[in-house]
């Protein structure tokens, strides 16, 4: 067992936590009999209580139940951050079914892999997504599709500027398969008994991997609770917390840091359905939020913000996340700004968030954290598959309670993804890592993503970290660009800070003077922007691919 982050462990904390044997659903339950009048979600100034959240899930779970999802069987949930998409994603829960995760970005092809994958007849989705998935009602993949507009639940008048979708009315054409949300909801069906234990399937994320179509990722109630306590527990939560969701649901990060510890904990979600710096900075204010889970690039756009001091954010006591380390000068300006430090974790689709982060009180910048309760992880060698030293880089390998038990109908692809060490299942995370003498542990890169040029191993991750030293980089994103002589170049695709004036030929020699030759980008592009994923992380394959086609 890897112990040696004993040393540095939080003081307040059992190394071991006891999760709780039951579904998952069960926290919704016991939060809203314990707290019904509390407020569950603020949705752009319209509260709703916890107990009309549950009634509410009872009431969807009772229609899936009456159109015959039984236990074990898929919904894909296929909408942006609402208040329905917790109502929807408890309600499938308590039909005793399994959540399947669509990114809201996604098009009909990309859906019909998940429903023809899952098996899934039903999908609930909000009505901007309509279109796209229609034309799995047509081809008879799926049975029917239960749609909602945002707008259905923004009824309070608010001064905060609204995203499109949110201001848009309920528009739902009436046609064969479709059913309005309300009226799903007012159809008056009991649920069916509770049946889904901890060792049941509750959500099937799907992660995109490096190649091939993305991969369900079996999750159970119990992998599920496991980062949802985690959250909770590690970062002093409590039922009077006031947590801020920009992160969409559908990924893992958002799912547990926001949603499922929220309701865990029995505190207020204040929900956010687009990202936008200044509408985030008036509800930290207006409803003194206290807890803000994010990716490092929502932290940078606050920050960016010419007026952002002139807002009360004294009421945070918690910021963290991940998805890119924490640049530094922006970390020194949030301390700044907040008197908090960036809390950094680590955590995959695979592993339902997070299986390390850093601790509270001895935080590291740029770090991936400590492993957390019960969680074992070592580095081992690519080739023989044994652990490193101390210090020595390696693939990141993991074992815990939050580690899924496999992929959905790959039977190969779990083979591949799992390796035995004493006795025990490793996840094999594709991560490239080190860990210090402290058991902090520091990304390197991803094993696919390793550039070779000219038989030295450069990974991006590192030439990104280094040209965030640049006085007038905003961003970097480095790829491998081909070379006739050396197989591979480095290329890097750079954001200037706003008024910079640096050239390409400067950004190079300021990279020669600081760092290895063999890592030096042969090649700079200033980009005006970066293409972004949904859960805004720089989609650097993308550019990967757009390079070695235009080579």
């Amino acid at each position: 067992m890897f112990d040696r982050h004993y040393a540095v462990w939080p003081d307040y904390l059992p190394y071991q936590l006891a999760l709780p044997q039951t579904s998952l659903y069960a926290n919704l339950a016991i939060s809203a009999q314990r707290y019904p009048d509390r407020d569950a979600i603020l949705y752009y100034d319209t509260p709703m209580t916890y107990a009309e959240l549950e009634r509410e899930a009872l009431a969807l779970a009772g229609y899936l139940n009456s159109r015959g999802v039984a236990r074990g069987d898929r919904v894909l949930l296929y909408m942006q951050n609402a208040p329905q998409y917790v109502v929807a994603f408890y309600a499938i829960l308590r039909a005793n079914a399994v959540v399947v995760p669509v990114n809201p970005m996604n098009r009909t092809g990309e859906i019909e892999h998940y429903a023809r994958d899952t098996d899934a007849r039903l999908c609930i989705c909000g009505q901007e997504r309509l279109a796209e998935a229609t034309p799995l009602l047509d081809s008879g993949l799926l049975h029917e599709i239960v749609a909602t507009a945002y707008s259905e639940y923004a009824t309070r008048e608010s001064d905060l500027e609204l995203p499109a979708e949110v201001m848009a009315p309920f528009d739902v054409p009436q046609a064969a398969g479709v059913i309005a949300w309300r009226d799903a909801l007012n159809t008056d069906h009991a649920p069916p008994a509770p049946e889904a234990g901890p060792d049941d399937l509750a959500v099937l994320p799907y992660s995109s991997g490096t190649t091939g179509q993305p991969k369900g990722c079996m999750h159970t109630h119990a992998s599920v609770m496991a980062t949802a306590v985690h959250s909770v527990v590690w970062s002093y939560g409590t039922s009077e917390g006031v947590n801020l969701a920009t992160l969409p649901f559908f990924h893992v990060t958002g799912m547990q840091n926001s949603m499922n510890a929220t309701i865990y904990a029995g505190a207020t979600l204040v929900i956010m359905t687009r990202w936008d710096r200044r509408t985030a900075a008036r509800l930290i204010e207006r409803y003194r939020v206290n807890r803000w889970t994010n990716i490092v690039t929502m932290a940078v756009d606050l920050l960016a913000d010419p007026e952002i001091e002139s807002f009360d954010l004294s009421s945070l006591e918690y910021i963290g996340g991940g998805g890119a380390a924490m640049p530094a000068a922006v970390a020194e300006k949030l301390r700044a700004l907040t008197g908090l430090d960036y809390i950094e974790g680590y955590g995959l689709s695979e592993t339902m968030a997070a299986t390390h982060i850093n601790p509270l009180g001895a935080p590291k910048a740029q770090c991936l954290g400590i492993p957390v309760f019960g969680v074992d992880a070592r580095i081992i060698d690519l080739e023989t598959q044994t652990e490193v030293p101390i210090g020595e880089t390696g693939e990141i390998v993991s074992n815990g309670p939050q580690v899924c038990i496999g992929y959905w109908n790959r039977p190969e692809a779990t083979g591949e993804a799992f390796i035995e060490i004493d006795g025990k299942r490793f996840l094999r995370t594709g991560d490239i890592g080190r860990c210090d003498e402290n058991g902090y542990f520091f990304m390197v890169d991803r094993a696919k993503r390793m550039i070779n040029a000219s038989g030295y191993k450069v990974w991006p991750a590192e030439v990104e970290a280094l040209m965030f030293g640049h006085p007038e980089i905003r961003e970097a994103c480095v790829i491998a660009t081909p070379d006739i002589r050396r197989g591979e170049s480095v290329k890097a695709c750079v954001v200037l800070v706003d008024g910079a004036t640096a050239s390409e030929a400067d950004i190079l020699a300021w990279c020669r003077d600081n760092m290895a030759a063999y890592k030096v980008p042969r090649a700079v592009e200033i980009c005006l922007e970066l293409p972004r994923s949904q859960t805004g992380k720089v989609m650097w394959r993308r550019l990967q691919e757009d390079e070695w086609e235009q080579a």
